[in-house]
C-alpha cells in the first residue's frame, strides 16, 4: 500500500481560503524527502530535479527553492520560457537545462539568461555554435541523441555525421550528453537494454562529457541506468515511479473540495447533466465545489472521502461542481464550507489517475489556477 503521510495545517486559518472552492496542500517537506531517496538510490551519480510545467502543476516558485536547500544545483525545464523564469527564481548559481532546445531565433535570450540548451538536431547545434561565435564566448550545451524513442534528440545518422565534423562543436562547452527511456516503467523490457548499447554507442562519437538516460523510473531498476546524472520528476512529486508495486515515495498533494450545497431527493429523481444517474431510492446528496475546469476529468468515475467514509460521485463532473452521495452519512455531517477529500491519505494521486484512465502527471498538470494553495513543510 502506498504510503500516507498526514500533513497538519488549519488551511481555514489562511488568507484567501473563505473566497476558494477548493484547497491544494503542498507538501514541500515531502518532496525534499523524495529528493533525498531518489539522491540516495543513486550512489555516485547526481541527481537533478525536473521542474518543468510549473513543477508538474504545484509551483516552481516554491518547489525548486526548496529543492536548492535540499542541495540540488540542476535543474531541467522544458520551454525556453520556463527557463528565464526559474533562473530569476533561484539565481545565477544552479545549471538549468531546458529540455526543448532552442527555438529559432532565441540564441540571444538563452544565452542571456545563462541557460543550457539542450539541442535535439544538428540545426540547433549549427544557430548555438553561430551564435557563439558571433558573440566571441564559449557557450554551455547538453546533446541530445535519440536511442529509439523517435521524439527528441539527434538520430544516429546525425550523430554520425556530425562526429565526423572537427568543427561541429567550436565554441561550445559539452556539459551533458543525454537520452531519454521510453519504457523505463517496464523494467524488464528488453527495449531498455536495447536503449542503452545505443546510447553508449552514440555517446562515444560526441565529445566526452557526462551521460544522462535515466528519468524517475530509470533509476530504480539499478546502477546500470544511473550513468552521472539522474533526471527524476514526477517521484519527486509522489507519482508512484514502479507502477504494479508499493509506492517507494512519500504523498505530496493533498485536494479538498468544499461542499456548497446538500440536499434530499425521491427515488426516481434525476441528477446531473443529461440526468445520467436516477435514484433508485431516496438519497441525500451534496454538490462541491469541483469541476472540470479545475482539472477534475470529466469521465472519471471516482468518490471523495470524509472521515474515511466514501462518498461516490452521482451523475456527470460538471465544469464547476460535482454531485456526491451522501446517503451513508448521518444525517448532518455535512454543511456549506466543509471540506471532503478528493486526493490525500484514503485517495492517492495515482488511483485518482487510474480512474480516469489516465497516469498521475497528467492528474498533476492538469490542477487549475481556482485552488487555494497551501505549502507546508517550507
Amino acid at each position: 500500500m502506498t504510503k500516507r503521510r498526514e500533513q497538519v495545517v488549519r488551511v481555514s486559518d489562511a488568507e484567501g481560503f473563505a473566497e476558494a472552492g477548493a484547497v491544494l496542500t503542498i507538501d514541500l517537506a515531502a518532496i525534499r524527502a523524495n529528493y533525498r531517496l531518489l539522491r540516495t538510490m543513486l550512489g555516485g551519480a547526481r541527481c537533478a530535479a525536473v521542474v518543468k510545467a510549473d513543477a508538474y502543476g504545484l509551483g516552481a516558485d516554491r518547489v525548486a527553492p526548496a529543492l536548492v536547500k535540499e542541495g540540488c544545483d540542476t535543474f531541467f525545464v522544458a520551454h525556453l520560457s520556463e527557463g528565464i523564469a526559474l533562473r530569476k527564481i533561484l539565481g545565477e548559481s544552479p545549471e538549468i537545462f531546458v529540455l526543448n532546445g532552442l527555438p529559432p531565433g532565441a540564441e540571444g535570450a538563452c544565452a542571456a539568461a545563462g541557460l543550457i540548451p539542450v539541442l535535439n538536431s544538428e540545426a540547433q547545434l549549427v544557430a548555438w555554435r553561430e551564435h557563439a561565435a558571433r558573440d566571441r564566448k564559449t557557450l554551455p550545451a547538453a546533446v541530445q541523441v535519440d536511442s529509439g524513442m523517435a521524439r527528441l534528440g539527434m538520430p544516429p545518422e546525425e550523430v554520425a555525421r556530425i562526429a565526423f565534423d572537427p568543427r561541429a562543436f567550436d565554441g561550445i562547452d559539452v556539459r551533458l550528453v543525454m537520452s531519454h527511456f521510453a519504457r523505463a516503467d517496464e523494467p524488464r523490457e528488453a527495449a531498455n537494454a536495447t536503449q542503452r548499447a545505443v546510447f553508449e554507442a552514440l555517446a562515444k562519437m560526441l565529445p566526452a562529457a557526462p551521460r544522462s538516460l535515466a528519468n524517475s523510473s530509470g533509476i530504480f531498476p539499478g546502477a546500470e541506468n544511473h550513468y552521472d546524472l539522474a533526471r527524476p520528476g514526477c517521484a519527486l512529486y509522489g507519482v508512484n515511479p514502479v507502477p504494479g508495486t508499493e509506492n517507494p515515495m512519500l504523498p505530496v498533494v493533498r485536494l479538498e473540495a468544499k461542499v456548497i450545497q446538500t440536499r434530499e431527493i425521491p427515488a426516481g429523481s434525476g441528477i446531473g447533466y443529461g440526468h445520467a444517474a436516477k435514484a433508485v431510492e431516496k438519497m441525500r446528496l451534496a454538490t462541491i465545489s469541483l469541476g472540470y475546469a479545475d482539472g477534475w476529468h470529466r469521465r472519471a468515475a471516482s468518490f471523495a472521502f470524509l472521515a474515511g467514509q466514501r462518498l461516490p460521485f452521482v451523475g456527470r463532473v460538471s465544469m464547476d461542481s460535482i454531485i456526491l452521495d451522501i446517503s451513508a452519512l448521518p444525517p448532518g455531517s455535512l454543511a456549506p464550507g466543509t471540506l471532503v477529500e478528493l486526493i490525500g491519505p484514503h485517495q492517492s494521486v495515482d488511483e485518482v489517475a487510474a480512474q480516469a484512465g489516465t497516469i498521475g502527471y497528467e492528474v498533476l498538470t492538469s490542477f487549475g489556477s481556482r485552488f487555494h494553495r497551501v505549502y507546508v513543510g517550507g
